[in-house]
């Protein structure tokens, strides 16, 4: 698989990506299964993947164990990506970036996944009661003691600005231009997919500046772009995508138009390739320094993603997929 090179810490991870969320938290809980989760992991490190993102609040925790079970046995092949500053509760998620907290949980995230160094620590959100410079400054710490060999932030979401009129991406610029001044960052997480491309308008910039690299989340529209979601067939109750406004019957059906354009294209490139694989490609089109990170849970999505390294899109392609119409969202 393609290389790609990301960040100040000169990070080397495969041109695709592997998001573990979605093996124990916020998709389809019935679906989870961890013999098959791990079967999934160990596949996509057999076909060159080396990046596996996960977080502590993903389970919580289960994930974090679940890749160390892999850790444990192939480390040497893994650039291993984890997060701090969430705490799930009940019925409810609440930031902590407290500097001794984060420092409890970066040992607390070593001890699950069974190494003795993280190679991408990320700041999942700030903590709106405490300094990001103090949060960052800890995590920078971690780093001069061997623990974490580099650090990332994770893009704040777009809606809320979408609303108030802001730049998309205008609060992380700002946390970004903060951190930046304590300790390098390597990387940036947000979403970015053909129906959500606002990063590109300023974000993917501001790190291109930079030597920063960008892990893109979400590069399938959590699964909407790979064409296999209907209009209307609904969601178990315990996924996100459920109470989703992208995802309600209506949104959906009026966003069909995006993955039909994604079909044409694969069409040109061969009967195998999917439109999934298209999405993936567009997104590796957008700078060397993007990795998109697609998440999964079966061999078989595994196997397709990583394909989609070895797409290229010609100018045509990529002229089609600009033209397509913009995703709709209930809150536009």
């Amino acid at each position: 698989m393609e290389r790609r090179t990301i960040g100040a810490a000169a990070l080397d991870v495969g041109a695709v990506g592997l998001g573990c969320m979605p093996m124990s938290w916020a998709y389809s809980g019935s679906r989870q299964r961890g013999e098959e989760s791990l079967r999934t992991v160990h596949r996509a490190l057999d076909l060159g993947v080396t990046l596996l993102d996960t977080a502590d609040m993903y389970g919580p925790f289960t994930n974090e164990l679940l890749v160390g079970r892999v850790l444990k046995e192939r480390r040497a092949e893994v650039f291993v990506s984890t997060k701090v500053g969430l705490l799930v509760g009940e019925q409810h998620i609440v930031a902590n970036g407290r500097p001794g907290y984060v420092k409890r949980a970066c040992d607390a995230s070593l001890r699950r996944l069974q190494t003795d160094v993280i190679d991408l620590y990320q700041l999942h959100r700030a903590d709106p009661e405490v300094p990001v410079e103090e949060t960052w400054g800890a995590m920078a710490e971690l780093v001069r003691a061997g623990k974490v060999r580099a650090l990332g932030l994770c893009a704040v979401g777009v809606r809320a600005r979408r609303r108030s009129g802001a730049g998309p991406y205008d609060a992380t610029l700002r946390q970004l231009e903060r951190v930046q001044q304590v300790f390098p960052v390597s990387a940036v997480q947000a979403e970015l997919s053909l129906w959500s491309a606002e990063a590109l308008d300023a974000l993917v910039p501001w790190c291109a500046a930079r030597g920063v690299g960008v892990l893109a989340a979400m590069p399938l529209g959590s699964g909407f772009l790979t064409g296999t979601l209907r209009p209307g067939e609904g969601f178990e109750r315990d996924d996100l995508r459920a109470r989703h406004p992208r995802f309600t019957a209506e949104m959906m059906a009026a966003n069909q138009p995006i993955v039909a354009g994604l079909r044409r294209v694969a069409r040109r490139h061969g009967e195998d390739v999917t439109a999934a694989q298209v999405a993936l490609a567009w997104v590796l089109a957008q700078g060397g320094q993007v990795v998109p990170v697609p998440g999964a849970k079966q061999e078989r999505w595994v196997l397709q993603n990583a394909a989609a390294a070895g797409l290229r899109l010609t100018g045509e392609d990529l002229a089609e997929l600009a033209a397509l119409p913009a995703a709709r969202r209930s809150w536009d």
